[in-house]
């Protein structure tokens, strides 16, 4: 036998599983969750960097135009410029100065003034980029800012403005788009900023930040407008700092599981025990009721549910209880009723083998009830049969009490042990099965066997002293109408027919007589055939015709058309009408 797992035990590990695997669940979907949301909040952070610095970048475009626009309305710059045109001097030093500190100032990567053709001063960057002075030459006297490009070195924005007290003079500033001003944008965003050409911008709609996950990091890019086309800001996440973000979270998560669980491996515990010792008495209760024990209550329990089981378990304990005596008291009952009847009772099982014997039948069978017990019942009863042959096989009627619902037979017993010749006829009346057992009753008419051949005897030499008289009748009466076809008397024919018919009805009653000894000794003779009972209703009415004319009374007979043919014995059912005729003359 296998072990049980306690009840206890088993809402433990229920409930401590059905924890884990919610919060297990719950961990790992909210971990994905928390994944999908790391990486859209990363895509929007990369995006936003990138929208921000090259927000600041383009604004760059304005500083410097307006500091060229500044540099240019200085009335300290033409001072200078006309002080050292007058001069014939080629480079100003105080001019020099001066843009030394305007460019330190602004954090500029270069200023200068160009007065005409040449650059008459210059501060910061070596020399003045072709382009710039190219621009600085037009005579368009506004503000322009121009993108200007060498190779080996950073991207420049140059801004030139007219110098407002000397109409042929230009200022020009110049911003180095180098890594000192990416980081300056950058720092805000704390990501990796960068500046880009070229290619990767290719296909890139200028209004829009372009922000993808790789599997190495997230990054934004965003093209930057005129005059800076060409260049586009990229911001870089590394996905490694979000993966340790998520690591955290995972193992919080993990321990947070394992706490639950703890909790509702302890609350179960708690639980379990709770509800197992209650459960526990009411299973040592239902054990005591299955022994027998119904004198012992069954205790209450605790709950709405345990304690309705505990009172309906009750309930039945006492309903049992009753039950019990009432079936004590009845099987007293049986036993004196079985014990007192003059019948002999005995019960078989599946195998007819014999389960119970009353005094009564063990008498008559010439057996002691415990010597019988567990027999086969044709070794106790020893039926007779013609040729020798036991008849348990074929017209046993116990089997065919099990087919057809209950069966009754009479058989020739020899059971009186010793005495030669000595035979008992009994009727056995068999019930179906019930519960494995299937009980019969013997009924003793050895005498009343006797009787009946005797009355079988009387009855045969009754009916053969009636039928030699009425067969002479009748051949007297066909001799009679023989006569009368040779005299027309219509009345005289009527008479000598009904004479002819109540003959032929008495020698059916004779034949019927017969007939009733053969039914009660087992021995029928009824024939199946095709009978019409159109005819079969019509000769019983013409049988009984002279009874209603003696009473005044008149038969009607209406039948369908067609009856159909039925099977059946015709001299039998006409003999059945006759009858229900004769009744109703009655």
């Amino acid at each position: 036998m296998k072990p049980r797992i306690r009840l206890s035990t088993l809402l433990v590990a229920v409930n401590a599983g059905l924890v884990l695997i919610a919060v297990g669940g719950m961990a790992v979907a909210a971990r994905g969750l928390l994944a999908r949301l790391a990486a859209e909040q990363a895509l929007a952070r990369v995006e936003l960097a990138a929208a921000n610095a090259a927000q600041a970048i383009e604004r760059s475009v304005e500083d410097v135009r307006t500091s060229a626009v500044l540099l240019g309305e200085r009335p300290t710059v033409g001072r200078l410029l006309t002080a050292g045109a007058a001069s014939g001097a080629g480079d100003d030093a105080g001019l020099a100065t001066f843009l030394e500190r305007y460019r330190s100032t602004l954090h500029l990567a270069g200023c200068a003034v160009v007065f005409g053709e040449r650059v008459h001063s210059a501060s910061g960057s070596p020399r003045l980029p072709p382009a710039a002075l190219d621009l600085a030459r037009r005579a368009d006297p506004a503000a322009a800012v121009l993108l200007v490009r060498e190779a080996g070195s950073p991207p420049w924005l140059a801004a030139v403005a007219p110098v407002v007290t000397v109409p042929a003079a230009r200022a020009v500033v110049l911003l180095a788009l180098d890594a000192d001003l990416v980081r300056r944008v950058a720092q805000p965003a704390g990501l990796s900023v960068s500046l880009i050409e070229g290619a990767p911008l290719a296909g890139l709609d200028p209004r829009a930040t372009n922000a993808i996950q790789g599997a190495d990091a997230y990054t934004a890019v965003r093209p930057l407008g005129a005059p800076l086309s060409g260049l586009a800001v990229r911001v870089v996440l590394p996905t490694e700092s979000v993966s340790s973000s998520l690591a955290r979270v995972g193992h919080r998560l993990l321990l947070l599981s394992l706490a639950v669980a703890a909790i509702a491996t302890l609350g179960g515990w708690a639980l379990g025990r709770r509800i197992s010792r209650p459960v526990a008495a009411l299973d040592t209760a239902v054990a005591r009721i299955g022994r027998g024990d119904l004198e012992t209550p069954v205790p209450p329990a605790p709950g709405a549910e345990l304690g309705a089981l505990a009172a309906t378990l009750e309930t039945m304990r006492e309903r049992l209880l009753r039950q019990t005596a009432e079936l004590a008291r009845r099987q007293a009952e049986g036993e004196a009723i079985l014990s007192g009847i003059s019948e002999g009772v005995f019960s078989v099982d599946r195998d007819r083998r014999i389960r119970y014997l009353n005094p009564q039948a063990a008498a008559l069978l010439g057996t002691a009830a415990e010597k019988a017990l567990g027999q086969f019942c044709g070794d106790v009863l020893r039926p007779l049969a013609p040729h020798g042959v036991r008849p348990c096989e074929a017209s046993c009627p116990i089997v065919h009490a099990r087919a057809r619902g209950g069966a009754q037979a009479t058989e020739t017993l020899a059971t009186l042990a010793g005495l030669e010749g000595v035979h008992r006829a009994v009727v056995i009346t068999s019930s179906p099965p019930a519960d494995g057992l299937q009980f019969q009753v013997l009924r003793d008419e050895t005498d009343l066997e006797a009787a009946r051949r005797m009355r079988d005897a009387v009855l045969a030499h009754v009916s053969h002293e009636f039928k030699t008289p009425l067969a002479a009748q009748l051949a007297s009466i066909e001799l009679l109408e023989e006569r009368l076809e040779h005299h027309p008397d219509d009345d005289a024919r009527d008479l000598v027919a009904a004479l002819q018919r109540g003959a032929l009805r008495l020698t059916q009653l004779v034949d019927n007589l017969l007939e009733s000894a053969r039914l009660e000794a087992g021995q029928t003779s009824i024939r199946r055939r095709p009978v019409a009972l159109d005819g079969v209703i019509e000769e019983a009415a013409e049988l009984a015709s002279p009874l209603f004319v003696q009473r005044g009374q008149r038969l009607t007979i209406d039948l369908p058309y067609p009856l159909p043919s039925v099977q059946g014995d015709a001299p039998r059912l006409i003999q059945v009408f006759v009858n229900l005729l004769a009744n109703a003359n009655k």
